[in-house]
């Protein structure tokens, strides 16, 4: 038990001695926590103190900052104010000034009006003894003249008319002067250096062909017993054979030129042969053929290789090649499509475009005159069907179809195909026209320029290339010659076919005679 009473006294007594020690510890901290409050309130009371004396000393000096500031202000403001005072002084004083020199002006504008009012007063004056002397005038002159005012107003708007018609006509030869000078010179420069640069020879070849003879006991034997052999040359040739007394030469006739080369070429070779009779006809018939296609492949080839083009179909090679049997006009139309294309060449170059496809157009444009006797229509509309059928481009097409004008053209190749066709068919001796035509073509001339009023005669001259028309004088002046020259060519144009071009010539004269007696 004692043991155990022991440790009870020894717990008891360290619960005791702690409980003594805590509540020691507890006074004392509150005894520190005492003393620190007492020197935190004595250090507030300090730090609000100096606080207090900042802020008397701030705002002692912000007081006196502010009566500073204050002064100053009031100071700039008596100032400005003066200031703006003496400016609005010398703004019065100004307004003064110029208050009295607007009444000057006033006064001296009340004056102007009262003078240019005395002025009108006056120039009405003025007027009204003008119009009475123009009125009196008017009068003495109508007296004088013997018109009256509306005839006098017709005579001045005549003049003016006569006048405004010799303005027209010197403005027209203006414009027609400068448009050539401008134009004229650069186009003659163009096709007259494509012209010096094409020779072009023109064989004239008409719708006959003469053969040749050793003997005319050769005619006898050409025709045969009965007739028999020219009646087989003939049917299986489609020529007709002329045999009269012309010596030593047999004429061969037909409008089929491939068709008469044959027969001639046939008849050659029969002749040199000696042995003519129906079997013999018809075997040199089919050598004679076949020479003449390989000729015309030949001259196909050859135009082709002159003009300088390629891809050509040549179906359009023998078309071409034919061409050169067939004549317009006297002219070998392969000639001419050849010269055309040359033409066509030069000047594209010339105006800078490309001229391979200008001489291909101007090679094929006649392309239709190779069928136009197998085919019915125009050598235009048929060239036109053979060279879409060959596939040629819409250029070439085009060309073709507008170069005697049957449509607009609309490419350039195409005009210049138009004007290569006109120059090669114009040049003089390139063609050669039947007579009655030529002559029809001159009285149509002088019929279109006599047609019209104050022509007194006129003349075709010149192979039909000028028309000179003399006019009466007291009908025509010299201002409306210019007009009559533009109408009478416009007329010409319409009415008349003609190859180039033609010039009209009006000559007006006044003369006076008179008897010494």
């Amino acid at each position: 038990m004692e043991p155990v009473l022991a440790i009870i006294l020894i717990v008891v007594i360290s619960v005791v001695v702690g409980i003594i020690a805590f509540i020691l510890g507890v006074q004392y901290r509150k005894k520190i926590g005492e003393d620190k409050i007492g020197s935190a309130e004595q250090e507030a009371k300090r730090i609000v103190e100096e606080a207090q004396r900042s802020a008397e000393a701030s705002k002692k000096e912000a007081l006196i900052a502010g009566k500073d500031e204050a002064h100053r202000l009031l100071s700039n403001a008596e100032k400005e104010i003066s200031d703006r005072r003496k400016e609005m002084q010398r703004q019065e004083r100004r307004i003064q000034q110029k208050e009295e020199t607007v009444e000057k002006k006033l006064d001296s504008l009340e004056k102007k009006e009262e003078a240019i009012s005395q002025k009108n007063k006056a120039a009405e004056n003025r007027l009204a003894e003008a119009e009475k002397i123009k009125q009196s005038e008017f009068e003495m002159l109508e007296k004088i003249s013997g018109l009256t005012a509306e005839q006098a107003k017709a005579y001045i708007i005549n003049n003016l008319d006569n006048e405004l018609t010799h303005e027209k006509a010197v403005k027209i030869m203006e414009f027609e002067q400068k448009t050539r000078d401008e134009s004229e010179k650069v186009a003659r420069e163009i096709i007259s250096l494509a012209i010096q640069r094409v020779a072009a020879d023109h064989v004239s070849e008409s719708t006959v062909s003469v053969v040749p003879l050793p003997s005319d006991e050769m005619k006898g034997r050409i025709i045969g017993r009965e007739g028999r052999n020219i009646r087989a040359i003939e049917t299986i040739t489609g020529v007709d054979l002329i045999i009269d007394d012309t010596p030593e030469a047999i004429t061969l006739s037909c409008f089929e030129p491939v068709k008469r080369e044959i027969a001639r070429v046939m008849l050659e070779k029969l002749i040199s042969d000696g042995r003519i009779h129906p079997a013999r006809i018809e075997e040199m018939y089919e050598k004679a053929r076949r020479e003449v296609e390989a000729m015309i492949r030949s001259e196909g080839e050859r135009a082709i290789i002159e003009a300088g083009v390629n891809g050509i179909h040549p179906e359009l090679v023998k078309l071409l090649g034919r061409l050169h049997f067939r004549t317009s006009y006297g002219q070998n139309v392969l000639d001419h499509s050849l010269e055309v294309a040359y033409l066509c060449g030069m000047m594209a170059s010339e105006l800078g475009l490309e001229p391979t496809m200008a001489r291909r157009a101007g090679l094929l444009h006649d392309i239709g005159k190779a069928l136009d006797h197998e085919i019915e229509g125009s050598h235009i509309e048929i060239g036109v069907d053979v060279a879409r059928k060959y596939k040629e481009s819409e250029l070439v097409v085009h060309a073709i179809h507008a170069h005697h004008g049957d449509v607009e053209a609309k490419t350039i190749i195409a005009c210049l195909v138009q004007a290569a066709d006109a120059i090669s068919a114009a040049r003089p001796g390139a063609r050669r026209e039947n007579i009655e035509n030529y002559i029809k073509r001159l009285e149509k001339l002088e019929e279109v320029a006599s047609s019209f009023n104050g022509v007194e005669r006129s003349f075709a001259i010149q192979a039909g290339r000028e028309v000179r028309i003399i006019v009466k004088p007291e009908m025509i002046k010299d201002d409306e010659m210019v007009l009559l020259a533009r109408d009478i060519c416009k007329k010409i144009e319409e009415e008349v076919e003609y190859p180039g071009q033609i010039k009209v010539n009006i000559i007006r004269e006044s003369r006076a005679v008179d008897y010494a007696k």
